[in-house]
């Protein structure tokens, strides 16, 4: 859990911003690729939004997430359970927008793309974005 807390205060404390202007509004540039079109899972995950990642960056992300109107809502981190057990740290991992409101951590059991049991992180870039996401 140590870990678990390192790793969230690292993203909210150091990380460092991806491209801004780039980011704020889907679909984000390259090298960010929708998810959807990678592994078969929705466009649109309640929760977490339309999803785009940088495949080199996989398994931890950061993954985009938008709303339905393509505007940066979250920024999504999917930490293997058993990579942190080992003692991998995931350092200065970016974050799609250096506002956050809010951060979500919860244990995932593994899904298409991250098939492994994992943590998400999730972090909010401003007061409704949860809300938007949720459906």
């Amino acid at each position: 859990m140590r870990i678990l807390a390192s790793l969230l205060f690292g993203a909210l404390a150091a990380g460092p911003a991806l491209a801004q202007d780039a980011a704020m509004t889907a679909p984000p540039a390259a090298p960010f690729v929708q998810v959807s079109t990678l592994v078969p899972l929705p466009d649109f995950i309640p929760g977490l939004g339309t999803l785009y990642v940088d495949p080199a960056s996989l398994p931890a992300g950061p993954f985009l997430g938008y709303d339905h109107d393509g505007t940066l809502s979250a920024t999504i981190y999917m930490v293997p359970i058993e990579d942190l057990q080992a003692g991998t740290a995931f350092d200065d991992l970016p974050v799609g927008s250096q506002t956050v409101t809010s951060v979500d951590v919860y244990y995932n059991a593994g899904h298409p793309g991250v098939e492994k049991p994992h943590a998400h992180v999730v972090l909010y870039h401003d007061a409704g974005a949860h809300d938007r996401l949720a459906k």
